[in-house]
């Protein structure tokens, strides 16, 4: 009998490793997005080499989205089970903590729509604002 993580990974078309079902389990106890060297390091050890690859498919298949916030280190956060490897259904706000650092995905909140001049192509979006989160403004 197959895991619920599994058939996450085949819904995907993901063949399920060992690697690829931490990764996930990893991915889905954190509500935050995570680092490469997050992930690397809650898994200790992991090849960091392995973990990218991982990654990587993850989001070439449509189960992972990347952002990235300004820290200096993409983040990876799951998809909406609705997005696909051509399209991500995953057009909405991030918001990354100046205290905590972490990085949130707001799905409730949509990028607005931005009408350019001219030929200009969009091929990404995305919007990350900046301040303390709910949490760290509550600390005060």
């Amino acid at each position: 009998m197959r895991s619920p993580l599994e058939d996450i990974l085949i819904a995907k078309q993901i063949t399920p490793t060992a690697m690829r079902l931490l990764v996930l389990e990893v991915l889905q106890q954190h509500a935050a997005a995570l680092s490469l060297a997050d992930v690397e390091q809650l898994l200790q050890p992991a090849d960091r080499i392995t973990v990218h690859r991982t990654l990587k498919t993850f989001t070439d298949k449509g189960l992972v989205h990347r952002i990235e916030d300004g820290s200096g280190a993409a983040k990876y956060a799951l998809c909406e089970p609705t997005c696909t490897p051509k399209l991500h259904q995953d057009l909405h706000v991030h918001f990354f903590c100046t205290s905590c650092r972490e990085t949130s995905c707001l799905p409730t909140v949509a990028v607005p729509t931005i009408a350019l001049p001219g030929a200009y192509q969009v091929q990404e979006t995305s919007l990350v604002m900046k301040g303390r989160c709910p949490r760290c403004a509550d600390s005060d």
